[in-house]
């Protein structure tokens, strides 16, 4: 594939150690020997080697840049399969950005966000599901989000995929060939091979959808929300869970009076936490419409974290809690256990279904068994990835759903004993449907949609 050269800054735009400034296309070459000056005075930098690197000067003009190191990799073996030039500068701001601009001189243009991994997907190195990986490696949020992006960039969605679809092209292929010529393919007994194809066709689609829920968590993390009286330990759960002092904690009731949001890791999953204004009838107007913001987000909530004051009685406050809970996943915190107890896992489970776990986050008594309890409660308790693979795209979701109706009528029409061409028709939806994953009859807008998203250099 033809096109113009494109260039970005590959790293951060902060001053670190390095800087990578990335070039793709067919001017890569003859750009960097322009600019490229090496340490013995060689110039021709493009004449050397695939795949090595070389310590020289950037030039633009006779003023000197940098001191640097470049890497030339030759087309077809580099990521976009075009040629690819690597500079390795010192990592300021300025210099990094005046070295890409020595490059844009070069009749070379800045590229979009996700430009590079786009040439990769559209010269043929990867599928659309592998490119959308890339992106979903650098925003992981977690290892184990970072592991199932990697598991996809490998191609094991792709692999799966290509396999459900190469049994529906024989399948359908077996129809054509036996309806165009039936003195040579009967579809007598093809009826029974079908339905057998389609049952594990329609099994191995119905894991990747089940898979989602998980993926979705463990994409974008667990939306939770604190809620709990004034005063319970609300704040202080939140701080123990970030391992620092984000809330302000104090003896005084309705300290907290606005939401306050972080994002944790708990071993290998993520809580995207909120701290709200302790829940009680108030007249005061400004802790009023924090009360009113907690109840909101309690809604919404992945899952609810009860803290109750386990040395204080239960009144009313704690019964509002508790009905606004009822039919929410919700784990209570008996809190302040270090204090004489007034209320008991016994008088909580009078009201509520939810598990209770005794806390003091004094002394961090009940915090492990919070974890654990949380990632059973999602993941079964038996989260893995290994060669497994969780749906974290809603646009795949969407055609694995539509993929699967599409079996689904198949195995109606086979029941129903309808004509062998209406097979074809859905076995070939569901064909195309997986296909648009891969990146196949996408329109051009929806391709460009999706790498909009990726960051700039990548």
């Amino acid at each position: 594939m033809k096109s113009d050269t494109i260039a970005a800054i590959a790293t951060g735009n902060s001053s670190a150690g390095i800087s990578i400034i990335r070039i793709s296309g067919d001017k890569a070459f003859p750009a960097i020997d322009r600019i490229y000056r090496h340490k013995n005075g060689r110039k021709k930098i493009s004449n050397m080697k695939s795949h090595t690197i070389h310590y020289g000067f950037i030039v633009d003009g006779n003023e000197v840049i940098d001191e640097v190191m470049v890497t030339i990799m030759k087309a077809p073996s580099t990521y976009t399969r075009e040629d690819v030039v690597e500079i390795n500068c010192h990592g300021g701001i300025v210099v990094t950005r005046k070295i890409l601009e020595a490059v844009l001189k070069q009749d070379i243009r800045l590229a979009e966000p996700g430009e590079f991994t786009k040439r990769a997907f559209l010269n043929g190195r990867i599928d659309l599901s592998q490119a959308e990986a890339v992106c979903d490696i650098i925003n992981a949020k977690n290892e184990i989000a970072l592991k199932n992006s990697l598991n996809q960039l490998r191609g094991r969605e792709k692999t799966i995929i290509e396999t459900i679809r190469k049994s529906i092209l024989r399948d359908v292929a077996y129809i054509e060939a036996a309806l165009d010529d039936p003195e040579n393919f009967t579809l007598e007994g093809f009826a029974d091979d079908l339905k057998s194809h389609l049952k594990l066709n329609c099994k191995a689609i119905d894991e990747l959808i089940k898979s989602s829920k998980n993926g979705k968590l463990i994409k974008e993390g667990i939306k939770t929300v604190i809620l709990g009286k004034p005063n319970a330990g609300k704040s202080s759960l939140l701080n123990i869970l970030v391992k620092e002092d984000r809330a302000i904690v104090t003896d005084i009731a309705g300290t907290t009076r606005d939401t306050l949001e972080e994002t944790i890791r708990l071993n290998d999953i993520t809580l995207n936490i909120i701290d709200t204004a302790g829940i009680r009838n108030t007249d005061d107007v400004i802790e009023k419409i924090g009360v009113e913001k907690a109840i909101k987000l309690s809604q919404d909530a992945d899952l609810i974290l009860y803290v109750i004051d386990s040395s204080r009685a239960l009144d009313e406050n704690d019964d509002r809690i508790l009905a606004l809970i009822e039919d929410k996943n919700a784990i209570l915190l008996l809190n302040k256990s270090d204090l004489r107890p007034v209320v008991t896992p016994n008088d909580i489970k009078d009201k509520s279904n939810h598990p209770i776990i005794i806390t003091s986050f004094l002394d961090y008594r009940g915090v492990e068994e919070l974890e654990l309890l949380i990632k059973e409660k999602f993941f079964e308790g038996s989260l893995t990835i290994h060669e497994d693979i969780y749906i974290t795209n809603d646009r795949h979701l969407e055609a694995f759903n539509n993929a699967l109706n599409s079996l689904r009528m198949v195995e109606d029409s086979v029941n129903k004993q309808m004509p062998e061409d209406f097979y074809s028709i859905d076995l070939m939806a569901a064909y195309e449907e997986l296909g648009k994953i891969l990146g196949e009859n996408l329109s051009e807008d929806l391709i460009n949609m999706i790498f909009s998203e990726f960051c700039m250099g990548k």
